[in-house]
């Protein structure tokens, strides 16, 4: 692998800090050397290790409640020890996840009205409710457009509606997707209310007894196969105090033929009804009902989160947390050859990272005013679950949380010109990011697909629903110089291929010079929001707010 230097430094840690905080920073040039030093002692050398160590065979995958967990977590406590950090939960560098996973049988049937659909071929459904079996018999069907309830919107779709009962049909993204000229949301980049998390939580909350959402390939992002595949076999949530009960009974989706046929029965066109749920809020009853048995089996386990902190040199009650998380997909016996996925970019290089960040934060002196944490979170791979359960239960109170900053499969093609924002425009935890990336003399830009909706796909946005301004970028589509360029253009093929793969494996010819460059600069902004005097907000436009 080719080593590329790192820029030098162009700006002075007390130049970063006397621009972003209401009065100078306590700095001497000792301190300054010392950032600096720390600064640069993030490379890609040191990140290897424990990216391979995460990666290797002999942590089987890291999927929660195996072998593979106890390995994990074994490795991460151990190092979080060597590096001086404290334990984040009493004594303890853990916490306690309860999952709960359910199995729906894929012998099932979906009717409405006169047709049968056929599971992963036309439908997928499931429950999140904890019971042998699920049943929904000649539940009426009504389409309730977007399913979005958003006052700031002005957009209700269940305004004078009661589906007590019913099963909703629901388009997915939001109104602004396919109409960004008529002002609605956002325009194509997708908001919250866009995403099919959101739209069952809110059928539940109005009291429907089902709700299925219609896929279309560019709306969602992902094709058909996505959904298919990630909706079949063991689902995990968390355990419920209700068994499930608060969810609608059934959550599904529908392929977009399948879709049309029932609009079409009900003497409706699909595309007439949609252009119509772009304009404003709207509903119309399908005048058919839905019939579909589930079968489970489930059965509730334990994970764990790993949570390390600094103490902070003059508020330790306050806390910047970081975020990475350390699980993936396991192994699958029934495979030949190959069996075990071993998750390296996805996510060995967050949680790589997180370590080599903890360790270069414990060798300032003096420590940053604020606390800085690392929680490494289990479950992300399930549906952000660790750190959803973090966020409702959380260690550090959330009133005292200042900011989040998660890392999450980090650029392994190499140095980049700019940084990517994802979710741009949501908290001033910009301001602090573009500092730093000013010092290593790239670009803020916003991520190339907004409109796919990422911001709402990893750790950080357990955060965000919280009301706690949370940041995710990582290395940009502008490559360093035409090697990079020519190096990049080849292993994205790769990378891109190998996702949620068992190919996604830690290799030799990889260049980490991108991991550590976005190492560095995330370091950087985490130090000087927690020496900042005022804690960061969420911009007016974001539709998260501090609770």
């Amino acid at each position: 692998m080719k080593k590329i230097l790192l820029l030098p430094l162009v700006v002075s840690s007390v130049a970063l800090l006397s621009a972003c905080s209401q009065e100078p920073a306590a700095t001497t040039p000792t301190e300054q050397n010392n950032f600096d030093a720390v600064y640069n002692s993030i490379t890609a050398d040191k990140i290897a290790p424990p990216l391979k160590t995460l990666a290797s065979d002999e942590f089987e995958g890291r999927l929660p409640t195996t072998a593979g967990e106890k390995k994990t977590l074994d490795f991460l406590v151990s190092e979080f020890k060597r590096l001086g950090l404290k334990p984040g939960n009493g004594d303890s560098y853990l916490q306690a996840v309860e999952l709960m996973e359910i199995t729906a049988d894929p012998e099932m049937t979906m009717t409405i009205g006169d047709h049968t659909f056929d599971y992963k071929t036309d439908m997928v459904a499931g429950s999140k409710r904890e019971q042998d079996q699920v049943t929904l018999t000649d539940s009426e069907l009504v389409f309730v457009g977007y399913g979005i309830n958003a006052p700031e919107y002005d957009w209700n779709d269940y305004e004078g509606l009661d589906v007590e009962g019913k099963t909703v049909v629901i388009l997915v993204n939001d109104p602004g997707f396919e109409n960004p000229q008529g002002g609605k949301f956002q325009g194509t980049t997708m908001t919250y209310y866009g995403r099919w998390s959101y739209k069952y939580e809110e059928a539940s909350r109005q009291g429907a007894a089902g709700a299925i959402i219609v896929h279309e390939t560019a709306p969602a992002s992902y094709g058909w196969s996505v959904v298919a595949n990630s909706w079949s076999g063991p689902q995990y949530g968390l355990v419920s105090p209700d068994k499930g009960a608060s969810r609608v009974a059934v959550e599904g989706w529908l392929t977009l033929e399948a879709a049309s046929r029932v609009f079409t029965d009900a003497g409706l066109d699909f595309e007439e009804e949609k252009a119509k749920a772009m304009q404003g809020p709207y509903s119309v009853s399908l005048d058919q009902s839905m019939s579909v048995t589930i079968n489970n089996a489930y059965q509730a386990s334990t994970s764990y989160n790993v949570l390390a902190t600094l103490p902070g040199s003059e508020t330790p009650d306050e806390h910047v947390i970081y975020t990475s998380h350390w699980d993936h997909l396991g192994k699958d016996d029934s495979l030949e050859g190959d069996q075990i996925y071993n998750g390296a970019h996805d996510n060995a290089t967050g949680t790589a990272a997180a370590l080599v960040m903890a360790e270069a934060f414990s060798k300032l002196t003096p420590a940053p005013k604020r606390s800085v944490s690392f929680l490494i979170v289990t479950a992300e791979e399930q549906g952000l679950l660790g750190s959803k359960f973090y966020a409702d239960n959380p260690i550090i109170p959330l009133d005292k949380t200042v900011a989040n900053i998660n890392m999450d499969a980090m650029n392994v093609l190499g140095k980049t010109k700019d940084i990517a924002v994802i979710g741009m425009g949501k908290s001033d935890l910009e301001e602090e990011l573009t500092m730093a990336a000013d010092r290593q003399g790239r670009t803020v830009a916003q991520e190339d697909r907004p409109e796919a909706g990422y911001y709402y796909r990893s750790d950080h946005f357990s955060f965000a629903k919280v009301g706690v301004p949370a940041l995710y970028a990582k290395g940009g589509s502008e490559p360093f110089d035409e090697e990079t360029a020519k190096y990049r253009k080849r292993t994205s093929v790769i990378v891109t291929g190998c996702y949620h793969q068992v190919c996604d494996k830690f290799r030799d010819d990889w260049d980490l010079s991108g991991i550590s460059q976005d190492t560095q600069l995330l370091m950087e902004v985490g130090y000087l929001v927690a020496n900042k005097d005022s804690w960061p907000q969420w911009r007016e436009t974001s539709e998260f707010q501090r609770k």
